[in-house]
C-alpha cells in the first residue's frame, strides 16, 4: 500500500512537471506558440525522462538520510517559493507582477543555497563514528558549510517577503484597486470563479 501510495505522488508529480514544462516554458516562451500538439507531447516526454533522472540523482545522494527531515526541506523549499507571494497577493492592494516574481525566485533560490551550505549537505560530525559524517557528504574531511542551521525556512521565507515588498516598491507598475477588490471578493467567497474573465 505504501509503495502504491509512493508511486502514484511520483508519477503525478512527473506528469504535471513534465506538462508544464512542455507547455508553458518549451511552447509558450522557447516557441512563443507556434508549435504542433504532437511536438508538445515528445517534448513532455523527454522532460519527464529528465525530471526522472534528476531524481533519481538526488534519491542516490540522499540515501540514508532522515525522510521526514528531507520532507520538511522540502516543504521549507516550497513554502520560501509560494508563501509570501500567495499571502500578499491576498492581502497586499499594490503587490504587482515584479514583487511576485522577486518574491518567488528570491525565496526559491535563498532556500536552495542556504540547503547547500548548510550541515545537512557537508560538515555534519557523527559522535558516534567520527570517520563518518550524518551530512549527505559522509567524508569528514569535505566541509563547505557556512549556515549554521539545518532547515532554512527561518531565513529563506522572510527574504521572500522582503523581496517582494523590495519588488513591488520599485515596479512602475500600479496594481488596480478595482481588480484587488474583485480578487479579494472571489478568494474569499469564490464568487464568479466558475466563469472565465475577459484579459
Amino acid at each position: 500500500m505504501a509503495f502504491a501510495t509512493i508511486l502514484a505522488v511520483v508519477a503525478g508529480l512527473t506528469i504535471t512537471a513534465s506538462a508544464s514544462f512542455a507547455h508553458d516554458i518549451y511552447t509558450n516562451v522557447i516557441k512563443r506558440g507556434d508549435v504542433a500538439p504532437d511536438a508538445e507531447v515528445k517534448i513532455a516526454r523527454r522532460a519527464s525522462l529528465v525530471i526522472g533522472a534528476v531524481a533519481i540523482v538526488g534519491g542516490i545522494f540522499a540515501n540514508g538520510q532522515n525522510v521526514a527531515f528531507l520532507v520538511a526541506l522540502a516543504f521549507a523549499i516550497a513554502a520560501s517559493a509560494n508563501l509570501p507571494t500567495i499571502l500578499m497577493s491576498l492581502f497586499w492592494a499594490r503587490f504587482n507582477t515584479r514583487g511576485a516574481l522577486w518574491s518567488m525566485y528570491g525565496g526559491l533560490l535563498t532556500a536552495l543555497v542556504l540547503i547547500a551550505f548548510s550541515p545537512v549537505v557537508s560538515g555534519k560530525p557523527n559522535p558516534l563514528d567520527p570517520a563518518k559524517n550524518l551530512s549527505m557528504i559522509t567524508d569528514p574531511s569535505v566541509d563547505f558549510h557556512w549556515f549554521p542551521l539545518d532547515n532554512p525556512g527561518i531565513v529563506s521565507i522572510p527574504i521572500g517577503f522582503l523581496l517582494g515588498i523590495i519588488g513591488t516598491l520599485t515596479s512602475r507598475e500600479r496594481s488596480s484597486r478595482q481588480k484587488y477588490a474583485e480578487m479579494e471578493v472571489r478568494s474569499l467567497t469564490g464568487a464568479g470563479a466558475e466563469q472565465a474573465t475577459q484579459h
